[in-house]
């Protein structure tokens, strides 16, 4: 199987579903508390707390943090929680999601329409995702505790494509 360095400027149409991609750069976490708050702005016309447009958000709540250590326990979430808010963020520009399992079809056309993929992390391999973040900054809503959304660049972190742009998927 052939592995596909990508970062935030990769052209993510190129991805196919099945490639494996290997992702270096800045993605957000986020989960569906974040994602309604994100949402309900948006719809009201407020600043989102980061930028999505082209952005790349990994469903994860990581574990509290121990000292001398850059993030704890970060293993992705299910995905699915998130769709009734992803076709509001994928019409702001985001362009790669990041976590485990379906989506539904709203979020499948949604993506097609805007040209965005979603990338399946291997769930239980949390330590491997913490190795390959290499920094970590909490960005907004710190009252979600693990829920906040934070910033975190990230080095080869090693995914599958689940859906690509056209809406092909490996997912049945």
């Amino acid at each position: 199987m052939k592995t596909t360095a990508v970062n935030n400027e990769y052209d993510v149409t190129k991805l196919r579903a099945g490639d494996a991609v290997l992702f270096s750069g800045t993605v957000y976490t986020a989960r569906d508390a974040a994602h309604k708050r994100m949402t309900e702005a948006s719809a009201k016309g407020e600043p989102l707390p980061f930028d999505v447009r082209g952005a790349a958000i990994y469903y994860a709540g990581p574990t509290p943090t121990r000292a001398g250590e850059i993030i704890g326990s970060c293993g992705p979430t299910t995905s699915a929680r998130m769709d009734d808010y992803t076709p509001a963020l994928l019409d702001l520009g985001l362009k790669v999601m990041i976590g485990k399992g379906k989506r539904s079809p709203a979020v499948i056309e949604s993506m097609k329409k805007n040209k965005a993929v979603y990338l399946i992390a291997v769930g239980g391999a949390a330590a491997l995702i913490k190795s390959r973040i290499i920094a970590c900054e909490e960005v907004a809503y710190p009252d979600l505790g693990c829920e906040a959304v934070r910033r975190l660049t990230v080095k080869d972190l090693p995914l599958l494509v689940a859906i690509d742009a056209k809406g092909n998927t490996i997912l049945k």
